[in-house]
């Protein structure tokens, strides 16, 4: 198989289990500005994208006092959130093999140093971190990985980007990058549109060394 150079990966769904703490902060959130008892079912198309489009899309006007409000609640289930099992093993492999690491995430710049870099411990893993402010439109735009392939200096070739939603999906294709799509987070993804799926984290390793994680049309 083709070698890459650099491994990219999303956060949410991918890195770290939010789901379940975004969700809930989210229909806080709502309940509080709007006065609506949403379901979880109803605010999973947040998963993947910018707090402010999220808030927009469901009709508040007022996004930057609604995202501290959802980052307020947030807080309230912060012990939810955790890295998936094999996820440090995994990053410890991939840069033993000598790859770079990426992230390209829908987070803001204080999110990600928030919700991951300070309670995670890994962001020295990575090489290069793409946020929502360092590109002009946010996923599913192609803009955030052309930013990161342009920052990183390399082809679109060269890089594989690992998520776990549609959008994720959506911004590799446009960007013509390859994209792995995980499984962990969410079994009921197996539709969307990815060159490679992962059961496991430990897939990651074994597709790089020719091995054959299931492959989606």
């Amino acid at each position: 198989m083709k070698k890459y150079k650099h491994i990219v990966f999303d956060i949410d769904g991918t890195l770290l289990d939010t789901e379940q703490a975004l969700l809930q902060s989210l229909h806080d959130t709502v309940m509080e500005l709007l006065h609506e008892d949403m379901p979880e079912s109803e605010l999973k198309f947040a998963l993947g994208i910018p707090g402010e489009v999220t808030l927009h899309r469901l009709g508040i006007n007022d996004t930057l006092t609604a995202n501290k409000k959802w980052n307020d609640y947030l807080l309230k289930y912060k012990s939810q959130i955790r890295l998936f099992t094999g996820i440090q093993d995994l990053l410890t492999s991939l840069k033993a093999e000598r790859y770079s690491l990426g992230i390209v995430t829908s987070k803001t710049r204080n999110e990600f140093m928030a919700d991951f870099a300070e309670s995670s411990g890994l962001s020295d893993y990575f090489d290069v971190v793409v946020c929502a402010e360092d590109s002009a439109r946010p996923k599913p735009s192609p803009d955030p990985l052309l930013a990161y392939l342009a920052i990183s200096g390399i082809d679109a070739c060269d890089a594989l980007y690992i998520g776990d939603t549609i959008y994720d999906s959506q911004c590799a294709r446009s960007a013509e990058v390859d994209f792995g799509l995980v499984l962990w987070s969410n079994a009921d993804s197996m539709a969307i549109p990815a060159k490679y799926s992962f059961k496991k984290p430990s897939d990651i390793p074994l597709l790089l060394k020719g091995g054959r994680p299931r492959l989606i049309p």
